[in-house]
């Protein structure tokens, strides 16, 4: 019974624990930041692409500069908005011991 009750060890090993605290909230960083610059791109795109029908009276030279600074704040929106918060979350869901106060994250902690 007492053999049950012993929750398996990281498959990474021992040394995995000190790292994952930095990995994981950093690895969250990279994926959304390339996935918001990807949004920011397509925006910029979006733009360009029927500057015609938006910016009609503006010439293309200045349509680029609009579209540069649109897609630069839906860039910093979602980074600042959505990105950096859920990495600190991340970061601390891994530093505290239980944050939730839940037997499941300490299952999950466990194997990851």
């Amino acid at each position: 019974m007492e053999e049950l009750q012993n929750q398996p060890q990281s498959i990474f090993g021992k040394w995995w624990l000190p790292i994952r605290i930095w990995f994981y909230p950093a690895w969250l960083l990279y994926e959304l930041s390339m996935r918001f610059y990807g949004y920011a791109l397509d925006i910029y795109h979006y733009i360009l692409k029927n500057q015609e029908f938006i910016f009609p009276d503006i010439n293309l030279t200045l349509s680029h500069i609009t579209a540069g600074i649109c897609a630069f704040i839906a860039f910093a929106i979602c980074f600042v908005y959505l990105t950096v918060p859920a990495c600190y979350i991340l970061f601390l869901f891994f530093k505290r011991g239980n944050l939730t106060k839940s037997k499941f994250e300490l299952k999950l902690k466990k194997n990851l």
